[in-house]
Formats: C-alpha cells, sequence, structure tokens
C-alpha cells in the first residue's frame, strides 16, 4: 500500500518538475551561445520562483526514490537466492526419496544391421529397364 503511494508521488513529482523545467527561461548558453550576466548564478536568477521550485521538486524526486527503494525492500526476505543451504534443501526435497525411485530396466541398445551387397544390388536400377520418368 505504501509503496503504490509513493509511486503515484513520484509520478506526480515527476510531471511536475518536467513542466517546471520546461516552464524556464533560456539561458542562452548551450552550444556555445553564449549568455548574459543574467546567468544561474546571479542573485536574480537564483531567486527566481522556477528555480526554487526545481530545487524542491529534484530533493522531493530525491528522497521519494530513496524512499521507494527503503519499502520495496522490506517485504525481502533475507536469504539469499545463492545461499548454499536453501539451495541445497530445495533440491533434496524435489528429489524423490530413494526408495521411491524405480530403477531403469536394463536393456540393451539394438544393433543395426550390417549392409550386404544383396541390397545394394536390389536398389539399384537393372541395365535393360528404362529409368523411371520424374514424377510431376
Amino acid at each position: 500500500m505504501l509503496q503504490n503511494i509513493l509511486l503515484v508521488v513520484m509520478i506526480l513529482i515527476s510531471v511536475a518538475l518536467t513542466g517546471v523545467v520546461l516552464l524556464q527561461k533560456s539561458e542562452g548558453g548551450a552550444l556555445g551561445m553564449g549568455g548574459g550576466p543574467s546567468g544561474f548564478m546571479t542573485a536574480r536568477g537564483a531567486g527566481n520562483l522556477l528555480t526554487v521550485a526545481t530545487w524542491w521538486l529534484g530533493a522531493a524526486f530525491g528522497i521519494c526514490a530513496i524512499a521507494l527503494t527503503i519499502v520495496g525492500n522490506l517485504d525481502r526476505s533475507n536469504a539469499s537466492i545463492i545461499d548454499a543451504d536453501s539451495v541445497g534443501s530445495i533440491a533434496v526435497d524435489s528429489q524423490p526419496a530413494p526408495s521411491q525411485q524405480q530403477a531403469p530396466a536394463q536393456q540393451t541398445p539394438a544393433q543395426p544391421a550390417a549392409p550386404s551387397l544383396d541390397d545394394l544390388e536390389a536398389s539399384l536400377p537393372t541395365a535393360g529397364s528404362p529409368a523411371p520418368a520424374p514424377q510431376q
């Protein structure tokens, strides 16, 4: 429940932060275009309402991200997924007991028959008969 609330709050903060950043006036310093003395670090630029709102929303976004991570990890168990004891117990539990296992029947594989010349001669066409016409 708390994780869902934090997720909704984080989405709202993200949308608000995007809007505030897009509303700000361009400084003109991108790609070497140069900027005037009314840049970001002047008293006038730092006191701007949109700049202050951007800082607050950025801080809220960071805090919400950390809180969402903490809340998401509260429900996890302390066992590691590669813990040798738990993996071994799962593997042992999934196998049936030795008394329940049935030994496979001992069967010898069939030996292939050796080819003979009679089979080869029977499969070849005879010299007197015409070759069969191809089917269409």
